[in-house]
């Protein structure tokens, strides 16, 4: 009994990056300016018939081709909208990228829908396709009849011919701002009834790099970890990066000249196997950060939470510019310089040396 009770739980799980795709064009989150012109383009029936959807993975290329394919037939009251799904057609160029799947492509636009004013071809992964099936392509996406519209979609825009390139109407997509992911992924927590801290689901949310996708993911896996309780520490300690408290942390007994509490800190990093360049890379935001959140106008660019920002401003309100800048620009060149270190942990102290020696006695001390 309790292990059919586990099969159907795990039966009836969704992935929430499948659970939660957007459909309609106001669920897209983070590409206002494209889903405005694509409904401003259905309202005045001036919808080119090739369009071209280009941008990172997990931006909604592939959500906004499948919303505009539902709305291009005007639904009527004798014809449900599940008939119309018959008009849309998908192919994945990832693993059908060959002459003949686009010749069978080149035959079915031919014959008109049978319900609805338009058939509707999406190909994703386009820049998949061999240079014969472009080839094969281009004579239909030239002068495709009336009834049809090709949607393509591809990730790597540099690699679509520019024959095809010409023929479309191309719409970039964006990276969707941290801000975005988090506030859409605090939706999803409360809906769940779970319990979280914000600034857990804006380290998520900078860890996805501006894909949905790919927060829906991380956040699943999150949930799972933590059984439902999304804290900062958790979050930090299962996604191996470190959370703003530690980065404070550092950055005070730099500051402080700490130099052994520093070395001690860092070696409990190297420890839990945090990467050395990450961690450099980290210490470098934070130092902009700091110099940022010392200008009200500036402190809007820090990609953080207003916690965060707050505790920013506060520890940047007793340190002088120019040490920030020499503790960014010897934090930037320890970075530049890591892959070439022959002993990278030595690489790092000595940046966390020279760090908390900043200033001292008056003295700047050289970039590594």
């Amino acid at each position: 009994m309790g292990d059919a009770y586990i099969c159907d739980n795990m039966e009836s799980f969704i992935v929430s990056a499948l659970k939660y795709r957007p459909q309609t064009f106001e669920e897209v989150v983070g590409q206002e300016s494209i889903t405005q012109t694509l409904k401003n383009a259905l309202e005045s029936n001036q919808l080119a018939q090739a369009l071209l959807f280009c941008g990172p993975r997990g931006v909604g290329k592939t959500s906004c081709a499948r919303i505009l394919a539902k709305q291009i037939n005007s639904t009527t009251e004798e014809t449900a909208d599940s008939d119309y799904a018959f008009n849309i057609f998908e192919l994945d160029a990832a693993s059908n990228n060959s002459v003949e799947d686009i010749r069978k492509i080149n035959e079915q636009v031919r014959i008109p829908p049978q319900v609805g004013t338009h058939k509707i071809y999406i190909i994703d992964e386009a820049h998949m396709l061999s240079s014969s099936a472009f080839n094969a392509f281009l004579k239909t996406l030239e002068e495709p009849p009336k009834h049809v519209i090709f949607i393509l979609a591809t990730t790597e825009k540099n690699k679509i011919i520019p024959t095809v390139l010409s023929r479309c109407q191309v719409y970039d997509f964006k990276r969707i701002p941290i801000e975005a992911i988090q506030a859409y992924l605090v939706k999803i927590a409360t809906l769940k009834a779970l319990s979280f801290e914000e600034d857990a689901l804006f380290l998520i949310a900078q860890k996805a790099e501006g894909a949905m996708r790919d927060a829906l993911s991380i956040f699943d896996r999150m949930v799972s970890f933590t059984n439902g309780n999304l804290s900062v520490s958790s979050v930090a300690e299962n996604l191996n990066v470190l959370d703003y408290d530690t980065y404070f942390e550092l950055a005070r007994k730099i500051f402080a000249h700490e130099l052994s509490g520093l070395l001690l800190d860092y070696d409990g990093l190297e420890q839990r196997g945090i990467d050395g360049l990450q961690f450099l890379t980290g210490l470098g935001t934070h130092f902009r950060n700091l110099m940022l959140a010392k200008d009200s106008n500036t402190a809007t660019i820090m990609e953080v939470g207003k916690h965060i920002q707050q505790q920013y401003s506060t520890q940047s309100a007793t340190l002088a510019p120019s040490l920030l800048l020499d503790a960014l620009e010897i934090t930037n060149t320890a970075a530049l310089n890591y892959k070439n270190s022959r002993n990278k942990r030595v690489h790092t102290e000595l940046c966390l040396m020279q760090l908390a020696s900043l200033h001292l006695d008056g003295e700047k001390k050289k970039a590594i």
